[in-house]
């Protein structure tokens, strides 16, 4: 990538519509927020419906051990992104590639490392993930979780790796990467589980086959001429080196907070559902609770994926043009965004409000536990009541990032996910039981709206003030230099536009 290409580049997001700019940036976005959704997604179809429902509540038991999987994977995958992109901008090719050399031993190392300890202790470890003692679902989730377990190294390399050649300037590499294993993922499943009768042994072995051809892809590519700088770890190209680990660590440090967040509330919400949903469920009410919920957040997690798709295609045109001091550019590029995001949202929830019982039955076959289905789907109901202000929460979220205020950023999704989120939680629940820890969510959506809605308004003032005085400003600012400055701005903070989380 030459210096004429960014700087070319860099123009038009000063100069080409806004509106086409969103549409070119949020397409590949999307396309791979929607494909990543779907790796867990289709493992729970497919197992809903070829095994049984107390299967699908065992694969909900581990989500917070893959969250953590993923915390780990930011961590030092999207921490070694901006690194890269920040030393390739500065000129600083063999350090960049250093990052890139490092990345591949940290994701290894940390991959193997969790492996090895959760075999180690997976069954203490699966015991506290709030299934009853005993319960066929804990079987299931040990049977399928230890199977995922030696597709660790897989899962993080390949995650990581894509995000470090976006940052190469390929995003459509990475996309298709994405796409490979998702593509071959939904065509194993069956095969596994109906065709071999492998159950949810079945439905790991495919993702883990899938998440080891698209590591492949992306570390071939790695490994190729197309790449500005390529993997190199033999011949001396490996140097070790504590400072380059600590940058990474520094710049993936926001996200991987955010994640294990992520996992703690997910944690928390398995263990409300056991414990409340023995009460309220009857038999194996604990098991219905924990699936019927998890069915609720694959469906939401399926509507907000293009949401965050919007919010990262957003990023550079708002980032650009603020540093360029384009303020009406910038306006007219987050109230485009935020209408498509809340389109999305506001569509989601007409669907889950009109057909609750259809959206469950993707995961539940017809002939399933009909107290699992008249649960999920009058949960869905409460539970999507507030998805049509998270459009907006997740844009505008994001928007302080742009103006150099990752904190800011960083405080409102962590409002949403524990500040307002877990003692909601605890006290709701102690209330109302099952139907309060379901309440919770428009809750903290509600609160976390109407926060980041106020401190939105301010900073929105502040914009069309900075209009104002922009128009008589004669500075003459290099678009270039501008870009290079805000982009390595945005990079430091390794925010993306999946933190708001959905718990």
């Amino acid at each position: 990538m030459t210096v004429v290409t960014q700087q070319n580049a860099a123009n038009r997001l000063g100069t080409e519509p806004v509106g086409r700019l969103l549409l070119k940036f949020s397409v590949p976005a999307i396309t791979g927020m929607l494909v990543n959704a779907l790796y867990n997604l289709v493992d729970r179809i497919w197992v809903g419906h070829g095994v049984n429902d107390t299967a699908l509540g065992g694969l909900s038991l581990v989500l917070p051990l893959m969250t953590v999987s993923m915390a780990f994977a930011m961590l030092f995958g999207i921490g070694s992104a901006n690194l890269i992109s920040m030393r390739l901008g500065q000129g600083r090719r063999a350090d960049a590639e250093q990052a890139l050399n490092h990345c591949f031993f940290l994701l290894t190392g940390a991959g193997l490392l969790l492996m090895i300890l959760e075999l180690i202790w997976l069954d203490p470890i699966l015991l506290r993930m709030g299934a009853e003692e005993g319960s066929a679902a804990l079987d299931y989730a040990r049977s399928y979780y230890r199977i995922i377990l030696y597709g660790q190294v897989f899962l993080m390399v390949g995650f990581g790796f894509s995000h470090c050649t976006r940052a190469q300037g390929f995003p459509a590499v990475t996309m298709l990467s994405m796409l490979i294993g998702a593509g071959l993922n939904m065509i194993l499943d069956p095969v596994f589980i109906f065709c071999f009768d492998l159950g949810v042994e079945g439905a790991a072995w495919a993702t883990i086959i899938s998440q080891f051809v698209s590591m492949v892809w992306i570390l071939s590519f790695s490994l190729g001429k197309r790449a500005v700088i390529r993997l190199n770890l033999f011949r001396g190209g490996f140097k070790p080196s504590a400072r380059i680990i600590l940058d990474i660590m520094a710049f993936g440090s926001s996200q991987f907070l955010l994640q294990s967040a992520m996992s703690a509330v997910q944690l928390l919400v398995n263990i409300s559902l056991g414990w409340y949903g023995a009460g309220a469920l009857g038999e194996r009410g604990g098991d219905i609770a924990l699936t019927g919920l998890n069915i609720n957040m694959s469906i939401a997690m399926l509507i907000l994926m293009p949401v965050f798709g919007i919010n990262q295609g957003a990023q550079p045109i708002l980032g650009f043009n603020y540093g360029a001091k384009h303020y009406e550019r910038v306006r007219k590029a987050f109230l485009l965004a935020i209408t498509g995001a809340t389109a999305i949202c506001l569509g989601g929830f007409i669907a889950a409000e009109l057909f609750p019982r259809f959206l469950v039955g993707l995961f539940v076959s017809k002939e399933g536990n009909a107290t699992l289905l008249n649960f999920a789907s009058a949960a869905m109901r409460i539970i999507m009541i507030a998805l049509p202000l998270n459009g907006f929460t997740i844009v505008a979220t994001n928007f302080f990032v742009v103006t150099g205020r990752p904190k800011t950023s960083i405080f409102l999704s962590l409002l949403r996910q524990c500040i307002v989120f877990i003692p909601c939680l605890f006290i709701f629940g102690r209330i109302w039981g099952l139907w309060g820890v379901v309440a919770t969510t428009p809750v903290a959506d509600t609160a976390a709206f109407v926060c980041t809605g106020i401190l939105i308004l301010a900073e929105l003032k502040k914009l069309k003030a900075d209009h104002g005085r922009s128009l008589g400003d004669t500075h003459d600012r290099s678009p270039g230099a501008d870009y290079g400055e805000e982009q390595t701005n945005n990079e430091q903070t390794g925010h993306n536009g999946g933190d708001m989380g959905y718990t």
